[in-house]
């Protein structure tokens, strides 16, 4: 497969991955504190998905130095809910709404 392609299936993957954050984030506006946990499962296993074919385009093809920064906030993005997964969702806590957004 060469790198348009799984750069396009990475941004599916992507796009996949917004909409189902912004469920998510509308679920815990709404009041409730915690989202179902499959739809949070689905949600860290898209992105998680997208990522891994955007990591692995950049080390194995030439991407642009935009391509980089975009990459380095998608990175962020992961840690921040990394963060939400295993610092609230899994102790049982009520999700942050600041760090949601």
């Amino acid at each position: 497969m060469d790198a348009n392609t799984m750069l396009r299936v990475a941004v599916v993957l992507l796009a996949l991955t917004g909409a189902g954050g912004l469920v998510l984030a509308g679920i815990r506006f709404s009041g409730r504190p915690h989202p179902p946990p499959w739809l949070a499962m689905v949600h860290g296993l898209l992105a998680g998905s997208g990522l891994t074919l955007v990591i692995y385009v950049a080390l194995a093809a030439a991407m642009p130095t935009l391509a980089w920064g975009g990459l380095a906030l998608l990175v962020l993005a992961a840690l921040g809910g990394l963060v939400l997964n295993l610092g609230y969702h899994w102790k049982n806590k009520a999700l942050p709404v600041g760090l949601v957004l």
